[in-house]
């Protein structure tokens, strides 16, 4: 994996300072290149349909909704502020793939639901989406991805620890 020239010039002032664990140093650093290319092909992926990620989530549930979902629903659910959700929601309205109803059971609430062109998007990214997802690991074997999913779990736990 080719890192960004950034992480090179870090990787080799570690050498130079005979840092502790240079390996460990190099990992971290292919990991958050690996991240940042995930997000680079995904942001490719999704523009040709207008969409950034946060609009993409709310499709997405959204499609798994078809009643419709309220606003706080969808920010709790996608893990975003309420702001957030208001300005992505504003953005699909615009593009006419969602629509603003008022709640069938509170008239001040808001119901959000895909219109028929948001449910046609929403299908079309989202199979366009899990086979971009398939392809990114469609060279790994069953055991290999179970390994990777158990080493990934296993540095997530070191998260939050403080070096002494």
């Amino acid at each position: 994996m080719k890192l960004e020239q950034k992480y090179n010039a870090l990787i080799q002032e570690a050498q130079r300072r005979k840092m502790p664990d240079v390996e460990g140093i190099r990992l971290c650093f292919q990991t958050l290149s690996l991240a940042a290319g995930i997000d680079q092909d995904c942001a490719a992926l999704l523009a040709p349909h207008g969409l950034s990620e946060g609009r993409f989530i709310l499709l997405f549930l959204l499609d798994a909704a078809p009643g419709g979902l309220a606003p706080n629903a969808l920010a709790d659910n996608a893990g975003v502020t309420r702001a957030t959700v208001t300005g992505l929601l504003d953005g699909l309205e615009r593009e006419g793939l969602i629509e603003r109803l008022a709640d069938t059971n509170d008239r001040r609430a808001l119901c959000i639901r895909l219109t028929r062109k948001g449910k046609r998007a929403a299908k079309t990214v989202s199979e366009q989406h899990g086979r971009w997802i398939a392809g990114l690991y469609g060279n790994l074997s069953v055991s290999e991805r179970k390994q990777l999913a158990t080493l990934l779990e296993k540095v997530a736990g070191n998260l939050g620890r403080r070096a002494p």
